[in-house]
Order: structure tokens, then sequence, then C-alpha cells
């Protein structure tokens, strides 16, 4: 939905090379990340974490949660 909204931002949906490639196509520029990894775009104000894009145990998600507060949180 925010590849098509905003065009060129940057984010993440993990690893996945066809979702990867939906994104692009839709606009958007693609960052691959893990567990626990954030993508920010500090020019639209995004940030962006795989999550459930990838086969993650809710300790994961967690993980992905908190890394991207603690980014948001330093980024103000």
């Amino acid at each position: 939905l925010l590849a098509k909204l905003i065009k060129g931002a940057k984010l993440t949906i993990g690893t996945d090379e066809g979702t990867k490639e939906a994104v692009e196509l839709l606009g958007a520029k693609h960052e691959s990340t893990s567990h626990g990894e954030v993508t920010i775009d500090e020019q639209n104000l995004l940030f962006t974490t795989p999550c459930y894009m990838l086969d993650a145990s809710i300790v994961d998600v967690a993980n992905g949660a908190i890394a991207i507060v603690k980014e948001m949180i330093k980024f103000m």
C-alpha cells in the first residue's frame, strides 16, 4: 500500500523476491532486511520492518517492533 501511495518511498518487506518486484513495480525502492532490521526513509518519514513478511516467530515480530520503536525515538 505504501509503495502505491508514496512514489519513490524506501521500504522493506523482508527478502521475498516476488513481493520485492511488486513493490518496485509500484514505484518504491526496496531494501532487503531480516528479523529486527529497520528501513528508514527520512525523506518521507517512513519506518518499516518485515515482521510477518518473513517466516517469523512471535519473538521475531516482537524484536522487529522493539527495533522500529527505538529507531523512531532516535529520529525524534
